[in-house]
């Protein structure tokens, strides 16, 4: 009946529409007509399922009638308001019964849901994802639970939004869905819910059973690294015994070590400040803590007496903080404590690094070789002259160097003979700051260097007003009266004690032969071999002493002969004799005022040796060099040693050019270090 007035209906439309009508019933019948048939098919296929469920729920029969009508009615008002109240859409419903009134409406209002989420969610809809979601028992299709477990996870985000665009509707409909959440846990679920909840216990023992492998796997490449160690050499370092050992064994040590420190400092302060009573009482806590603490390296090695001595320092220490402390002042000595602490570690590394490089050391005090005593600052000098006598010697391999220099140019000199080692010579290169025995109480020009008056006399020059006044003075600021390299030729025995004969060079000499001949040289008890200077009236001892003093007049000859220093024989056992350091310090203290003579170190060697000096050939040394440009070039090709003496050096820019090649042809200009040096040949 109500089929037959829709279809009469349509037709009347058609008619009045005149052919246009056709396209929108068309539309109408596949949009709403075509699915709604679909859904009504898949509803008579469960409802009798739905209706033994709904008859097994015993005595509340009748109040779900009641919410079923109410699911009716609502479902009937959505229709009228889709389509229109007249529309035979929702007359259609009128066929079925109220129940099924009701879960066709549920299922659609549920598909319009998962369109809406779906689309928003997950693009386009299919009737895949539509089968993936969870629909009530009617949408279910037989035999694809397995299908719709595999999926879900993905299916459970859908079901969250499709519950949460359902509680946004008004009225009627929200409590429609609230009445459906009674039909979500179906056994369906409980098997699905099974089967998550043994693939997460099944998950959960593979990963312990995954932590217990690894953790079997590190403890044996423990062990097996722990059999590698030695636990002989372990010590009180080693991680089982830390319970037995006491982090902080030396902390009484490093307590007293750091109140000596402060102690020092304050001493020095109060000695400025002429705070006496307190310099005395800080001596003596400092004297008694040394001894306390002494070679102690733990707390275990300190004597029982070291507590009270803590407490005795720490109050003098509180005492001179008070009296004493001015920041800048602390400060200060501590920063000179701590270079002068570390200079003497870095000698040490020095000294220690020496010993361990330099080959043959062995060679340094066997007499049997030809030793050569070297004493200069000038690094290409020295390597000059190391390098002319080895390459004119027959045999480098008994030829042994010993160089002296100044802490200045210690490590320079120390490595250059490192990096350039003279062949099979031996070598070895030591610092004359280090001589302790070289002090001011045993060494009088030591103490007269160091004097007020001698310091006045070398850096004034007696105040000359006018440069032509001054001029005569001026070489007497040559620094090399002031080193002790100058004068270290009169100590050679307390420099080489186990020596019998040393060859002493100059570093601005040059070798152009084999010297070993020296060695064999009679010396006739003389103590000093070397050549004559004096011509007629040149260098003789006039030239160099004052003999308007009595003592010069009563002892020497003032037309004796002088001779140079540059190459000098000595012969240490006779010197040891006729005890000439003794001599020399004899005169070098007469001459406090500088009475006897103004400077330099010839003059003293002069009178030191008078009457033990035996006059060598003259081709043994030809000198001039470094002044005289008339020295005849035969004399300087046939002379063993050539002296560049004067101040004409081969290595200054002011070298005469007729002379320089002897020393040049001697210098490797190819190495790395001299081509920064930027020397030209």
């Amino acid at each position: 009946m109500t089929l037959r007035r829709g279809l009469s209906g349509t037709g009347f439309h058609r008619k009045k529409g005149g052919g246009s009508g056709l396209p929108i019933v068309l539309l109408i019948f596949f949009s709403v007509l075509a699915p709604l048939i679909f859904f009504v098919g898949r509803g008579l296929y469960t409802s009798t399922s739905f209706d033994q469920n709904d008859t097994a729920s015993g005595s509340s029969k009748q109040g779900k009638d009641e919410r079923i009508t109410d699911k009716g009615k609502v479902l009937v008002e959505w229709c009228r308001l889709c389509i229109g109240e007249k529309g035979w859409h929702c007359n259609m419903l009128n066929l079925f019964s109220q129940k099924r009134q009701v879960q066709i409406g549920e299922d659609f209002l549920q598909v319009i849901d998962v369109i809406e989420a779906s689309t928003v969610d997950l693009g386009p809809m299919s009737f895949d994802s539509l089968r993936k979601n969870n629909m009530s028992a009617s949408w279910r299709s037989v035999g694809v639970e397995t299908y719709a477990e595999s999926n879900a996870t993905t299916s459970k985000p859908n079901q969250i939004a499709s519950n949460v665009r359902r509680e946004t509707p008004k009225g009627k409909r929200g409590n429609v869905l609230a009445d459906h959440s009674q039909f979500i846990d179906t056994p369906a679920k409980q098997y699905r819910r099974q089967l998550r909840d043994k693939r997460r216990e099944k998950r959960a023992a593979e990963l312990l059973r995954q932590d217990d492998e690894a953790i079997v796997k590190l403890e044996n490449a423990a062990i097996e690294r722990s059999k590698s160690v030695d636990s002989a050499v372990l010590g009180k370092y080693s991680i089982w015994r830390r319970e037995n050992e006491n982090e902080n064994s030396d902390s009484t040590v490093r307590l007293m070590r750091d109140q000596m420190i402060m102690a020092r400092v304050y001493l020095s302060i109060a000695k400025m400040k002429n705070k006496l009573d307190l310099q005395q009482e800080l001596q003596t806590r400092l004297k008694e803590s040394q001894r306390a603490v002494g070679e102690a390296t733990t707390d275990a090695d300190l004597h029982n007496s070291a507590p009270e001595k803590i407490k005795a320092m720490g109050q003098v220490l509180s005492k001179a903080r008070e009296q004493l402390y001015d920041c800048k002042l602390v400060t200060g000595k501590l920063r000179a404590m701590l270079q002068t602490a570390d200079e003497q570690g870095q000698k040490l590394k020095e000294a220690e690094h020496i010993s361990e490089k330099f080959p043959r050391s062995e060679n340094l005090e066997n007499p049997s070789l030809y030793h050569y005593a070297l004493f200069s600052d000038n690094v290409l000098a020295a390597s000059v002259v190391v390098n002319s006598t080895i390459m004119n010697a027959k045999d480098s391999s008994k030829h042994v160097f010993h160089l002296v220099t100044d802490k200045l140019n210690f490590a320079a000199m120390n490595m250059w003979f490192l990096l350039n080692p003279p062949g099979k010579a031996t070598i070895h290169v030591e610092n004359v700051d280090e001589f302790k025995w070289l002090n001011s109480s045993y060494c009088p020009v030591l103490r007269q260097l160091e004097s007020a008056a001698m310091k006045e006399y070398y850096f004034k020059a007696d105040h000359p007003t006018t440069l032509s006044s001054g001029s005569s003075n001026l070489k007497y600021r040559n620094p090399k009266y002031l080193s002790m390299l100058n004068h270290l030729r009169f100590y050679l025995p307390q420099v080489y004690p186990k020596l019998d004969k040393i060859l002493f060079l100059d570093d601005d000499i040059v070798v152009q032969k084999d010297l070993t001949k020296l060695w064999s040289v009679d010396l006739h008890g003389k103590v000093n071999g070397a050549v004559e200077t004096c011509g007629e009236s040149f260098h003789r001892f006039d030239k160099y002493l004052n003999f308007t003093n009595p003592h010069i007049a009563r002892n020497f000859d003032p037309n004796a002969c002088g001779w140079a220093y540059g190459m000098n024989m000595f012969d240490l056992k006779e010197w040891k004799k006729k005890d000439i350091t003794g001599i020399y310090h004899k005169w070098q203290n007469m001459n406090e005022d500088r009475a006897l003579w103004k400077l330099g170190t010839l003059p003293p060697g002069l009178i030191t040796f008078y009457g033990l000096t035996h006059p060598l050939e003259k081709s043994w040394h030809v000198l001039g060099l470094g002044y005289n440009p008339s020295v005849d070039r035969s004399e300087i090709d046939s002379a063993a040693v050539v002296h560049y003496n004067g101040n004409m050096k081969p290595w200054l820019e002011l070298a005469m050019t007729k002379y320089r090649s002897y020393w040049t042809k001697y210098i490797k200009y190819d190495h790395p270090y001299l081509r920064n040096c930027k020397l030209s040949e």
